[in-house]
């Protein structure tokens, strides 16, 4: 005769409660349920008002794991956010249109932004910013250097696991694509390049950083056509973000003569 495995009922209905929450997979419930109690008997809620606190303490919970796995699939690293950032020396950077791309709307859109400027004025902690709204308003996101997607790809190819790597990188709602076009592309890297950024067009969203505008991209391809196929597909209807003005990086001390003589 097979035994059952119904557990007898806890000894007091508090204890039975909690027994339950916990069966239903309801954790932070569980946990917050004696609390919640005490302070419903002691402020006189309602029915209605206590399950609501209930529920809305199980959904809380509930969304700040979600965000914490995120976070830590997305591979952001640390974030700086945008308080305290200068916007008045980035003359031709609109405040504006910056903190809109944090409703995130432009991934609803599956758009790209596009961060272009010269290194050291902003690029990296604005795209981190919008990539960490978008990770927190529950988008899946994922930060990498484009030199490493574009070398994991490659090596993915020794073992046959192209199609799996390459999933990795057209999965994700969002893609943070930093420091593009930090060196040329070679003929197979390119051909990353475009399958990635051809997969996601339409499908995902790409932000990316760049340290050259739009001019000098084509001597980054072997060949113009190759460039035209991927930046098109890149530039179709997204956000460009222009940073000008002065570096923010400064060195800590100069031991020596100056540097430019």
């Amino acid at each position: 005769m097979a035994r059952s495995t119904r557990r007898p009922p806890a000894p007091d209905p508090l204890q039975e409660l909690v027994q339950l929450a916990s069966d239903l997979d309801l954790t932070a419930l569980a946990q917050a349920l004696p609390a919640m109690l005490a302070k419903a008997e002691a402020d006189g809620l309602s029915f209605t008002d206590f399950a609501l606190a209930l529920l809305r303490a199980e959904i809380t919970a509930r969304r700040e794991r979600s965000l914490t796995r995120g976070l830590r699939r997305s591979h952001l690293g640390t974030v700086e956010g945008l308080d305290g950032f200068d916007f008045a020396k980035r003359p031709q950077l609109e405040p504006r249109v910056v903190r809109e791309l944090l409703n995130c709307r432009f991934v609803e859109e599956h758009r790209n932004v596009l961060c272009l400027g010269k290194p050291g004025l902003g690029k990296t902690r604005v795209a981190k910013a919008i990539a960490h709204a978008a990770c927190t308003a529950g988008y899946s996101c994922l930060c990498v250097l484009t030199a490493e997607m574009l070398e994991d790809l490659h090596a993915s190819q020794a073992d046959r696991s192209f199609r799996r790597a390459l999933r990795r990188y057209v999965k994700p709602q969002l893609l943070l694509l930093d420091e593009f076009a930090y060196e040329p592309f070679d003929l197979k890297a390119t051909t990353y390049l475009f399958r990635v950024v051809s997969a996601r067009h339409g499908q995902g969203s790409i932000v990316l950083t760049a340290n050259t505008g739009f001019s000098h991209w084509k001597t980054l391809f072997p060949s113009e056509p190759m460039a035209v196929a991927t930046v098109d597909r890149l530039v179709d209807h997204a956000t460009i973000l222009r940073f000008t003005g002065e570096t923010c990086r400064k060195p800590k001390e100069v031991v020596g003569a100056p540097l430019e003589e």
